[in-house]
Order: structure tokens, then C-alpha cells, then sequence
């Protein structure tokens, strides 16, 4: 049914992710699909099922970019009117995609429950067929079909790790891998990956039901999901081998890792399972994998989100440090700092220079200095030697 609607995808040996866990690791990289993710998978098998008389209704679905791609990209290959809500604040790269592919755009509401309840409404007044992300059987087994592709690719593998929002495609991957692992008389482990700021799965595990968040705040946009969807969660609870959580400084982290080490751009929401990796969230679990396949699932990132995760992934990493310190305002004082970073092989990138503020006394400044370092332990020493020097140096948080 997908045939010459995607691209299978490739698979890429990750040596630098082989080092780090001891496995070997492969990356499956949806952030190469068409449309910039896995999307249009589940969305062009939902759509190719509908009835003629459905398909003249058109389809109407909500997403803050990659379910609003996939949806207009499969619409215009069957030629169906599409209607896409999507959140205010939206990238607009993510936004004039959506309309590069003929789906009429609607913005409303904050975020995309938002979105996704105005759609809902905007279905049942119009008649038109609603397109759910990810709580639709079609949608799962379209999302299912990268699990076919991975067993194909790498037949030895033995643990799949993906990113984990409203669980389709966590759902659609154990779905297809489980049963052929069955059949094979062996077990292949499925892990998901949320978020941490937006985690809606391990407390409805726990609870065996669906627990609602009451706020989520990520840069993964493409998982900020506040609920489950029920048909995914019915099988991820009975399939799946783990659900485990990380940082927004870890995914930060591990969007820098993969622009540096695999060469690959890749949205937050699709670097999360890299970063559980780095983080050692499998052994964690008590999984020791031989063969491990995380799957980027999109690369749909906007340009200025990708300059802020930059930074944030560098000082993270202890690459890129900011400090801040009050000082006399006399002469010498900041060539004296100056002389001191150098001195440790540290590179100033900027240096602001305050004389007014409601904490300065008369007679001191405040100077902020950003500069590169080669890690954390490094970053220790240049705080060390200014403290060292009688300096009081605060990192911001």
C-alpha cells in the first residue's frame, strides 16, 4: 500500500553509539522520510482505506507539524481536501511545509490538544473525516510498517528504542516486531522514550488507566502529549518492555551528538531515544543489548530552535560556559580575568560589561563572559582558577 508513497529509509551504523554502550548500535532514520518523519505512514494507510464517499467529505486532523505533514502530503497523493489545525506559535517552517503540500491551514489554540479538540469539532459540524495522530488501529499498523523495515534491515537486532508521545508508533512497531520475534522464537525488547516534562506514560502504566498531565513544557514538540491514546496504550501495556523518561538537557545533548558524530539533523522529539543511550537508561532496565536500533523518527526542527538546543546541549556537556561576577571598577581588573581564562586554554565567545544595577554598589560592575571549553572537567578548572584568583564567578542556571 505505501509503495512509492515513502522511502525505506536507511539504516546507519553509529560507531560512536557502539563505543559508548558496548553494543551495536544502528540508526533507522525517519528524519530522511518524505515529509521529514514517519508520519506519512500511518496517515496515508488510514486515508487509502476510505470510501469514496468519505474521501469527497475530505479529512481534517491536528498537529503542531509532523501528523499536519504527513496528512497533507497523503492527501495529495490520493487528492483529498485537507484541513489541518495547528497551534498558534507553530514553526513556520513546520507550518509552510504543511501548506507546500495543499492542506489548508487553520491556527488556533495554544497547543495541540487545543488544535486537536477545535478538529474534532470542526468533524462532527462538517462531516468531515477526522485523521487522529495516533489513537486510529490504521494509524498504528501504518506506523508498524518501520518495524518491518528494521527486521529486514538488521535481522540480528535484539532491542528497538523510539520515541514515545501518544504511542502510536511504539504501539505499531511492538505490534509487527513482537509477532515476528514470536514466530522466531526469540525476544526482541521494544523500549519507549518520553520526555520527561511531558511523561503521560509511566504514571498511566502504573495506574493501568489513562492518567491525564496536567501541564507539559518540552522542546520535543513532536511527543508533547498530555494523554495517551487508548488504542496504543491497550498494546503498549501489554507489549512493551519499558518506558523510560529524559531530560531536556539529555535530548539538548543528543541533537548535538548526532549533528556532530552521525551528521544528522534531527528535531528534538527525534533525538530522544539517542539520548536515553547516552544517559544509560537501558542498563537502567537491566537490558544488555547486543544489537540496538534507535529510530530517529523526524528532522522537521526549526533553524532558531536548533541554535538554541546548540547552545543548551554544549553547556550541558560542559562545552560552553557562562559566567557571571561583581568587581571594583578599576583599570586592569578585566585583563587580569582575561589573562586568568586564557591561561587555561579557554575560548572567549563574548564578554558584557554592566555599571548599573539594582545590586551594584557604586564603584562596581558586573561582567557576564560566555566562552568555549572542552567539557565539564575543564569547565571546573576555569571556575576554580577565578575562585583561585579571589573572583566569585556564578554560573546562571
Amino acid at each position: 500500500m505505501l509503495e512509492g508513497v515513502i522511502v525505506s529509509t536507511p539504516l546507519d551504523h553509529s560507531r560512536a553509539l557502539g563505543r559508548i554502550t558496548g553494543s551495536t548500535v544502528h540508526l533507522k532514520c525517519e528524519n530522511l522520510q518524505r515529509a521529514g518523519s514517519f508520519k506519512v505512514r500511518g496517515a496515508y494507510v488510514r486515508m487509502a482505506k476510505l470510501t469514496p464517499e468519505e474521501r469527497a467529505r475530505g479529512v481534517v486532523a491536528a498537529s503542531a507539524g509532523n501528523h499536519a505533514q504527513g496528512v497533507a502530503l497523503a492527501a495529495s497523493k490520493l487528492g483529498i481536501k485537507a484541513r489541518i489545525f495547528m497551534p498558534l506559535g507553530v514553526a513556520l517552517p513546520k507550518l509552510q511545509a504543511t501548506r507546500d503540500h495543499g492542506a489548508e491551514v487553520v491556527l488556533h489554540g495554544n497547543n495541540v490538544d487545543e488544535a486537536l479538540a477545535e478538529a474534532q469539532r470542526y468533524a462532527e459540524e462538517t462531516g468531515s473525516v477526522f485523521i487522529h495522530p495516533f489513537d486510529n488501529a490504521d494509524v498504528v499498523a501504518g506506523q508498524g510498517t518501520i518495524g518491518l523495515e528494521i527486521l529486514e534491515q538488521a535481522p540480528d537486532v535484539d532491542t528497538i528504542v523510539m520515541g514515545i508521545g501518544g504511542g502510536g508508533l511504539l504501539a505499531g512497531v511492538a505490534v509487527a516486531v513482537k509477532e515476528i520475534a514470536r514466530r522466531q522464537g526469540r525476544h526482541i525488547n521494544i523500549i519507549g522514550v518520553q520526555a520527561e516534562n511531558a511523561a503521560a506514560y509511566p504514571p498511566s502504566l502504573a495506574a493501568d488507566a489513562l492518567v491525564p498531565l496536567e501541564h507539559v513544557s518540552t522542546i520535543a514538540d513532536g511527543i508533547a502529549v498530555g494523554k495517551p491514546g487508548q488504542i496504543p496504550f491497550q498494546i503498549i501495556r501489554e507489549l512493551v518492555d519499558g518506558v523510560v523518561t529524559v531530560s531536556e538537557d539529555a535530548i539538548a545533548n543528543a541533537l548535538v551528538f548526532l549533528l556532530e558524530r552521525s551528521k544528522m539533523v534531527v528535531e528534538p522529539a527525534g533525538g530522544v531515544g539517542v539520548a536515553a543511550l547516552l544517559e544509560g537508561k537501558l542498563a537502567e532496565l537491566g537490558i544488555r543489548s547486543q544489537h540496538t536500533v534507535v529510530l530517529l523518527s523526524g528532522g522537521n526542527i526549526d533553524p532558531m530552535l536548533m541554535l538554541k538546543v546548540i547552545q543548551s546541549g554544549l553547556t550541558a556537556a560542559g562545552r560552553y560556559l557562562t559566567v557571571k561576577m561583581s568587581l571594583r571598577d578599576r583599570p586592569g581588573e578585566l585583563s587580569t580575568i582575561s589573562r586568568i581564562i586564557a591561561e587555561t586554554d579557554a575560548n572567549v565567545t563574548r564578554v558584557d560589561h554592566t555599571r548599573i544595577g539594582g545590586s551594584l554598589g557604586m564603584g562596581d560592575v558586573t561582567i557576564t563572559i560566555d566562552m568555549e571549553t572542552r567539557g565539564l572537567d575543564h569547565s571546573e578548572q576555569v571556575l576554580g582558577r577565578l575562585r583561585a584568583s579571589g573572583y566569585q564567578p556564578q554560573v546562571p542556571h
